[in-house]
C-alpha cells in the first residue's frame, strides 16, 4: 500500500484529533486563518483542492474548526481532507501550515509513466490510480 505524503507532517503517523486541534490552536495563535479542503484526486500537482465552506478568516475558536472538520469527514468519508493555515502578514502572504487530516482507507497510489521521444528524450508523468474511476467514486461508496 502506498501512503500519500503531502504537507507538513506527511512522514509521521496520522494525527489524532487532539493533535490536529493543537495544530489549529497554534495556527490561530499566529493569526493564520484556517481552511478545510477535500479531494479524491491527490495528485502531487493538484494543489487546488475543493474548499469546505469559506476560509475561516475571523475564527478564533479551534473547537469550531474541529466541528467543520467533522462535518467534512461525515460528508466525504472516503476523500482526502487537509487543513491549511494561511499567513496573511505583509511580505509573506502564503500557506504557513498544511497537513492531511483524513485519508481514505485504501490509497491506490501512483504509477510513473515513461515516454521516449525523438533523440532519445525521456519524459515522465505521474498517474494516480484513483483517477481511473469517475470523480466521486474513486474510493468506494
Amino acid at each position: 500500500m502506498m501512503r500519500l505524503t503531502q504537507g507538513t507532517f506527511s512522514f509521521l503517523p496520522d494525527l489524532a484529533d487532539d493533535q490536529i486541534e493543537s495544530q489549529v490552536r497554534y495556527a490561530l495563535s499566529n493569526d493564520w486563518p484556517i481552511n478545510i479542503e477535500y479531494t479524491d484526486d491527490p495528485h502531487p500537482r493538484n494543489t487546488y483542492w475543493e474548499m469546505w465552506g469559506l476560509p475561516m478568516f475571523d475564527q478564533r475558536d479551534s473547537a469550531q474548526v474541529m466541528v467543520g472538520l467533522d462535518e467534512c469527514r461525515k460528508t466525504y468519508p472516503n476523500h482526502y481532507i487537509r487543513i491549511t493555515a494561511y499567513d496573511r502578514s505583509p511580505g509573506r502572504q502564503s500557506v504557513a501550515l498544511s497537513f492531511i487530516a483524513q485519508r481514505p482507507k485504501d490509497e491506490p497510489g501512483f504509477r510513473l509513466e515513461r515516454q521516449v521521444s525523438g533523440d532519445r528524450r525521456l519524459s515522465y508523468q505521474t498517474h494516480s490510480y484513483a483517477t481511473d474511476r469517475p470523480a466521486g467514486e474513486r474510493y468506494g461508496a
